[in-house]
């Protein structure tokens, strides 16, 4: 397959519910079976806010209010001759948990809350975790 010929743009949204981040497993390529917040790629003509939240209802089944941007980041894969294999800019929201309880759906091999502690016993997508501890701190 011929990667894109230019970044992706995503989202991912970090729902806080009484001082813990509610998480996701990735099913799927690339970083399968790390952890990471529930987010996707942006649909055409759907806002950034919109994205957020369908992603966060069908990989998880939970709907929340989003509250904050917390930070855009690129993710980008290389293999071992440093050719690009997927690049995706995510925006990420920092949201407040309003209804539902998590189960895996779409793209999630599993959904867990985790508090700040249990972040460390987690194999997570770079940065992850710090994103997460700064939206427990914002939000909780």
């Amino acid at each position: 397959m011929t990667p894109p010929d230019r970044p992706q743009a995503g989202v991912s949204i970090c729902v806080v519910r009484d001082g813990r981040a509610l998480l996701a497993q990735r099913s799927r390529e690339p970083l399968r079976g790390l952890w990471s917040l529930p987010g996707g790629r942006i649909e055409w003509g759907e806002t950034l806010h919109q994205a957020a939240l369908r992603e966060l209802a069908e990989e998880t089944s939970v709907e929340a209010e989003i509250r904050m941007l917390l930070d855009s980041v690129d993710v980008i894969g290389r293999d071992r001759e440093g050719t690009v294999l997927h690049h995706y800019v995510l925006t990420t929201f920092g949201a407040v948990w309003r209804a539902g309880e998590p189960r895996a759906g779409s793209d999630a091999a599993a959904v867990r809350w985790v508090d700040s502690a249990g972040l460390d016993e987690l194999p997570m997508t770079p940065g992850t975790d710090e994103i997460i501890r700064r939206a427990i701190a914002l939000l909780a």
